[in-house]
């Protein structure tokens, strides 16, 4: 069987394999980028979903754009966040993974320059590299995307886009502050250069106050902005996973191309998951839910940055993010500790506790020497007991 030239552009995910691994009895996973199932608003979604059969058409085919209902709410809930859109400006995805995918379908043709983060999310990765792109990464910092380095780039390389997760990176946890965020978009239409910005985590904050305005929020504030960016949102990390409901803001003309896209892959995301979502969030449960949320997850992500500092000491070097679900940490090789995540990650495997070595976060250059661990799914006593696991496999 011949199967097409883009696919030895790929391979399968370390993550996926690494998954493989994980039923062992008694193991302690850190490895894992989903919420946690103990999250998720159940009797809410239950409710939410009965209403949603009272609703007409909701067992039946829909518009390719998305249920309207929910366009309607999801104008309403961006909103919230300080994005003027209106529901014809949006269009609902199969989760926002969907959306990178007709991104990709709709701008990379082979051989386009992309410029991603340095470490970046890895579906990114290789969705974009299914279709021909030459991936470029630019420097992140605790503080996000480097922007001067990252203007140095575009200017090197003149990409298709740029494609960032501004709040609470994965597998970063980086935060991009103000300053940067409209640096961002004063060199997008510097340059002329199409942003992408990817925003599951958003919501997803520790502090008391918000994290800074999306990009897509910021735009008011940056003359013909607006016209140069992509907004990805999805209701994945804050509502269920299971639910496959993401959207994507874009200019116009790019809308109407990812429509005609997504008619040739799935016709319309799930209207009956739609139709949920819309009537949840009419419900008006969703502010409860992240504020639990938010709470859970601020307590494991301390307990998590406690431990490591306790148990592994200077072995790693790390900075505690302020939202999300992700710590990304850097081997320091200090009295003679490992410096090999992935070396490390068998080790650890054997102390019944699993970490996603970084290397695969990078298009290029990779870090041998970084990690991803996650504190969503795990709770405070098995996250101590976890890093526990972890200082004994040094």
């Amino acid at each position: 069987m011949q199967f097409a030239d883009r696919l030895q552009n790929v391979e399968t995910s370390a993550i996926r394999e690494l998954f493989k691994l994980l039923g062992t009895p008694g193991i302690v996973s850190f490895a894992g980028g989903f919420p946690d199932s103990a999250m998720f608003d159940v009797d809410g979604i239950r409710e939410a979903s009965q209403r949603a059969l009272d609703e007409a058409g909701a067992l039946q085919y829909g518009a390719t754009e998305g249920y309207e209902p929910l366009r309607s709410e999801l104008s309403a809930f961006m909103k919230g966040k300080g994005v003027d859109v209106a529901p014809q400006g949006l269009i609902v995805t199969t989760g926002s993974q969907q959306a990178l995918d007709l991104i990709g379908k709709t701008l990379i043709g082979p051989g386009d320059k992309v410029i991603v983060e340095g470490p970046t999310f890895l579906a990114t990765i290789q969705c974009f590299r299914l279709y021909g792109a030459q991936l470029i990464s630019a420097p992140i910092d605790g503080e996000g995307v480097k922007t001067d380095e990252l203007e140095k780039l575009i200017e090197e390389h003149r990409p298709k886009f740029v494609y960032l997760i501004p709040t609470f990176g994965n597998p970063s946890g980086a935060l991009l502050n103000l300053e940067r965020r409209k640096k961002v978009l004063e060199m997008a239409v510097k340059h002329n250069t199409v942003i992408v910005e990817d925003d599951p985590y958003g919501d997803l904050y520790f502090t008391e106050t918000p994290p800074p305005p999306s990009l897509m929020a910021l735009t008011a504030q940056v003359p013909g902005s607006r016209e140069l960016l992509v907004h990805c949102g999805s209701m994945s990390k804050v509502l269920s996973p299971g639910l496959r409901v993401g959207w994507m803001i874009a200019p116009p003309a790019l809308l109407a191309n990812a429509v005609m896209c997504k008619q040739f892959s799935d016709a319309h995301t799930s209207t009956f998951a739609q139709a949920t979502a819309a009537q949840y969030l009419k419900s008006g449960r969703m502010p409860a839910t992240l504020a639990r949320v938010r709470q859970v997850y601020a307590g494991r992500c301390d307990a998590m940055a406690d431990a490591l500092k306790a148990d592994l000491g200077d072995a790693v070097t790390f900075t505690k993010p302020q939202g999300g679900l992700f710590f990304w940490a850097r081997l320091t090789g200090a009295n003679g500790g490992p410096t090999d995540a992935s070396a490390f990650a068998k080790k650890a495997i054997e102390q019944l506790v699993a970490f996603v070595p970084g290397a695969p976060f990078f298009a290029e250059k990779p870090d041998v020497a970084t990690l991803r661990l996650s504190f969503a799914t795990a709770d405070v006593a098995r996250i101590k007991d976890g890093i526990a696991r972890l200082a004994k496999a040094l």
